[in-house]
């Protein structure tokens, strides 16, 4: 078998903090070796993408470890924090970078220059790099000046589930998502209180302690909107815990204001369960896959409570549109693919590169 050494951030099947990087990166890690691949993964501590000095020893002494002119995957949280590690790199070892979220893109204004020029830096210099959508790998090669040829899609798979039975009110509402400002917690309460006249519940979960003051503002956002007994904020659930929330779920939310593919669009799907969601990044691209037509759900703008309002009265009101939906979702549910060809796919970019 072909050795590939995995660079991922610590903590990747923690279950206190579960995130779509972590999940693609434990899937592809789990699924290279039927197309053998000896996979050797290498966990890096660090306040990932803010690496400080112990980061950087860190990833210095993993990769220095890597015997030369072997196949490194590295999960672009780590990689595009450290050029200063990961461009010397490449006159040793193949890089390949996995670009979840290009941190050029989900920087704030204060550190978007220095982010964009560090992660130009380690892009410019691997030998391929690997992102999760069509919108994902545009943004990379027009704004990086990227060679097209180098950057290559290799979307996120998706676990087979049950289909879900919807109520006939369509009132349970679910949104999975970390409590972060990127997913839009406050737009959805915003919203959620423009329709409280109607009967509804919304179960948040995700983890509420990746940013505890951006919660706390929203929890004060709903109990002054008098939602305080209507949203429930779970935390993080994995496993059956999450398969149970999905299984009571009608309708599913993700106001992200930005989302490079969403992999909770096609969690949904794979129940049947429809979506109204942003239209944002390559979240159009999860809600409709190969065949854009019929929509399996709604998109509104990002960051437009108003118009994500209209979605969800829309949603509770017309039980023709209930309908139409979810018979999208259920069709669009045939063609989702699962993570069996995410790991054959990315296994084509390895062997290219390990060539």
């Amino acid at each position: 078998m072909s050795a590939v050494h995995v660079v991922v951030p610590a903590g990747i099947d923690d279950p206190g903090g579960p995130s779509g990087g972590n999940t693609f990166d434990r899937a592809v890690c789990d699924g290279l070796p039927a197309h053998g691949w000896a996979v050797r993964v290498h966990e890096v501590a660090g306040p990932w993408p803010r690496a400080d000095r112990a980061a950087r020893v860190a990833l210095t002494a993993v990769l220095a470890g890597i015997p030369d002119g072997a196949v490194v995957l590295l999960d672009g949280l780590v990689a595009c924090a450290l050029p200063e590690v990961l461009v010397p790199a490449r006159y040793r070892l193949r890089t390949v970078v996995l670009v979840h979220l290009p941190q050029g893109h989900a920087a704030t204004t204060a550190h978007r220059a220095e982010d964009r020029t560090r992660e130009r830096g380690v892009l410019q210099c691997a030998a391929a790099v690997v992102s999760t959508s069509r919108w994902t790998r545009e943004w990379l090669v027009r704004t990086y000046c990227l060679a097209p040829g180098s950057v290559h899609v290799v979307t996120p798979g998706v676990a087979s589930a049950d289909l879900v039975l919807a109520h006939a009110s369509g009132g349970r509402l679910l949104c999975v998502a970390a409590v972060a400002p990127h997913k839009g917690h406050d737009v959805l309460v915003e919203a959620l209180a423009a329709v409280k006249d109607l009967s509804w519940s919304c179960t948040c979960v995700g983890s509420v302690a990746v940013d505890a003051s951006f919660t706390a503002d929203v929890r004060t956002l709903a109990r002054a909107a008098g939602l305080g007994d209507r949203i429930a904020f779970s935390g993080p659930l994995t496993g059956d815990s999450l398969s149970a929330a999905y299984a009571a779920a009608d309708l599913v939310l993700v106001p992200s204001r930005t989302e490079t593919y969403g992999m909770v669009v096609t969690e949904a799907l794979a129940r049947g369960i429809p979506v109204v969601g942003s239209d944002v990044g390559g979240l159009p691209e999860a809600l409709d896959g190969p065949c854009p037509a019929p929509r399996p759900g709604i998109l509104v703008a990002p960051g437009d409570a108003v118009a994500l309002a209209g979605a969800v009265r829309r949603w509770l009101t017309d039980p023709t549109l209930r309908h139409t939906l979810q018979a999208a979702a259920a069709q669009r549910r045939t063609t989702l693919s699962g993570w069996a060809v995410t790991a054959r796919e990315l296994s084509h970019v390895l062997a290219e590169v390990a060539a």
